[in-house]
């Protein structure tokens, strides 16, 4: 009989083993996450030096290599030397992105993290394979061409990409795919942004509002944002994404002024979301194809940049600048709010890429105008007005996010400058807690609970002392498929079974094995003759079962946790005896029941 797998068989037999499973699986997922960013990484610089420097002669100031702050020029006027071509390359960007989105995969449409965060919690970890793809070229064209969009949310989703990948290639619960998928965002942003453990941080934390985490997801995110972050910084280099002074933090009293700038951030953070969303409401109350829309969006903000150029692409040479208080206060105001007008420009309408570099920008620029601000009314306050750049780039994306721990953490990683922590945490957590339900990430969901994700995992107390066995009245009869049976046989037999999962048994009836109907839909999807398949071709041989004296809350836990809608339960002497089928949805009709009862009770008293 014919055997057929579309992974090594050594990957499949790992996915079957639970211990050390996810450190080989995640470093893998690592290894591949991080390959997409370098490949991502010099795609959009190449685009981006090929377009808007050699055709529109466009050189804002530069992030890479080690800065001599000397070489930076002092901004104090909006002027920078272009062509006409510029406010033109954005309207090309949106073209290309449309086209490649609508047509090919619509799910890649805006920034990518929500799609992924969606994934999560409502798809089974599910990302089509053609997603990250496409998602990365629609990128390039966006970010290439000016559009003000990062590389956060194309890289998130094409490290998700890389996990619901390998996960569904493997043939791993949903619940498996979920944490594989987490650790691909991990791979993805640990390794853009130099920063292994914000990344980590950012995938366990960016799924929900309130301070909550997917908490089994954050070794293999760990092991994965490691690996890949190795890789791109062994091809592209170590040194962190900005250099910036050696800020320190010496007086407690500054604080006060700390505080003050979270409450700020987390206020404009507020304007930031509706804006950006208003303008999504916008896009698509037009009337016209969808497919041209990023390219109006990318037309409007070519216009914006006639008079703001300074918005166009990351911007992180303008952080850079401020860094080192080289920007004018009037500079940074009026770059930081168009440059909130030109990312609900890009994004919104349709174009591709993340909000995460647009977001430190306004942040940064906006915590150095505080700061020079605050110099000029409290100078014995203020140590340095310059370090507010930092902070201020921190606590502004944790407000909009939701992200405190993880953006604290990357800011440190991708700047190299950990003195300033104390007032990082305060500012970040200030800065999310003022209004936590605003969130530029429309699918982060609260808390666990209220995950699809999690469904079941919080609903057991009420069967406690409730075993399997007192639900074999509602069990179903078990169909046994011989080992031998063919395919053509089975699926006569199925057709009119209960149930989607089939116990496989050998000459003495005892399991050997079990297969679902997803099974073998993956088997008639690769046009094997039916006559050459038989039963033990497709089962698999690892078999998760429960026997009668199990309890009922940890069996729904397990269900939960593993995404099975059916479990075998056997023999508690003889483990491959079959006595009946058990369905998560019996399971939660007693849960019902008994919660019921127990209402009951609490009334009468």
């Amino acid at each position: 009989m014919l055997k057929s797998f579309t992974l090594p068989k050594i990957l499949i037999d790992l996915a079957n083993h639970s211990t050390g499973r996810f450190m080989i699986l995640s470093a893998i997922v690592g290894l591949f996450g991080g390959l997409g960013a370098v490949a991502f990484y010099f795609a959009a610089n190449g685009v981006d030096l090929l377009l808007l420097g050699g055709l529109a002669d466009y050189h804002p100031i530069s992030v890479h290599g080690s800065i001599d702050p000397d070489s930076i020029p002092f901004v104090d006027s909006l002027y920078m030397d272009h062509n006409w071509w510029l406010f033109i390359l954005p309207a090309l960007g949106g073209l290309v992105s449309g086209y490649l989105v609508y047509h090919f995969a619509p799910e890649a449409e805006g920034h990518g993290t929500d799609a992924a965060i969606d994934a999560f919690h409502n798809k089974g970890g599910h990302i089509r394979t053609r997603v990250p793809f496409i998602k990365a070229i629609a990128s390039v064209a966006t970010i290439g061409t000016g559009g003000s969009a990062g590389r956060e949310g194309p890289i998130a989703q094409i490290g998700a990409g890389v996990g619901s990948f390998m996960a569904t290639r493997l043939g791993l619960s949903a619940a498996d795919r979920r944490i594989l998928l987490l650790a691909g965002i991990a791979a993805g942003i640990g390794a853009t942004f130099r920063s292994p453990l914000g990344g980590a941080l950012f995938a366990v934390e960016v799924l929900y509002s309130k301070t909550d985490f997917e908490s089994e997801a954050l070794i293999p995110a760990i092991i994965a944002s490691i690996v890949a972050y190795s890789l791109f910084g062994a091809v592209t280099g170590w040194a962190p994404l900005l250099d910036t002074p050696l800020f320190v933090f010496e007086h407690p009293s500054e604080l006060i002024l700390y505080l003050f700038l979270g409450i700020f951030c987390a206020l404009l953070g507020i304007v930031y979301v509706k804006f950006f969303y208003k303008m999504r409401d916008l896009f698509k109350a037009l009337k016209i194809p969808a497919i041209f829309k990023p390219a109006v969006g990318g037309l409007a903000l070519g216009l914006l940049a006639f008079f703001v150029p300074q918005v166009l692409g990351s911007g992180y040479g303008w952080v850079q600048a401020a860094l080192y208080g080289k920007i004018a206060l009037w500079v940074m105001l009026v770059i930081a709010l168009a440059k909130i007008v030109a990312t609900s420009l890009t994004i919104p309408s349709g174009g591709s890429g993340g909000v995460f570099a647009p977001s430190l920008v306004i942040g940064a620029l906006l915590g150095g105008a505080f700061g020079i601000t605050a110099e000029m009314f409290f100078p014995t306050l203020v140590t340095d007005p310059h370090a507010y750049v930092l902070i201020g780039m921190a606590g502004f994306f944790a407000g909009v996010s939701n992200t405190p721990i993880a953006t604290l953490i990357m800011v440190s990683e991708l700047t190299g400058n950990y003195s300033l922590l104390a007032p990082l945490m305060l500012v970040c957590v200030v800065s999310m807690i003022v209004y936590h339900r605003n969130s530029i990430y429309e699918n982060q969901l609260e808390s666990r609970a209220d995950s699809p994700a999690h469904r079941g995992d919080f609903i057991v107390d009420v069967l406690e002392g409730i075993t399997v066995g007192d639900l074999a009245s509602q069990g179903h009869k078990p169909l046994l498929i011989p080992e031998s049976l063919t395919l053509s046989n089975i699926l006569t037999r199925i057709a009119v079974a209960e149930g989607a999962y089939y116990p496989v048994v050998n000459e003495n009836k005892k399991m050997t094995g079990i297969f679902s109907v997803t099974d073998i839909r993956r088997i008639l999807d690769e046009d094997i003759p039916p006559g050459l398949v038989c039963a033990n071709d497709i089962a698999s041989s690892r078999v998760v079962v429960v026997t009668t004296d199990e309890p009922m809350n940890t069996t729904l836990q397990l269900m939960s946790s593993r995404g099975f809608a059916e479990i075998p339960v056997v023999d508690s002497l003889d483990k491959g005896k079959v006595l009946f089928m058990l369905t998560r949805r019996a399971l939660l009709a007693r849960y019902a029941k008994e919660l019921e009862n127990k209402k009951g009770v609490y009334q009468e008293e």
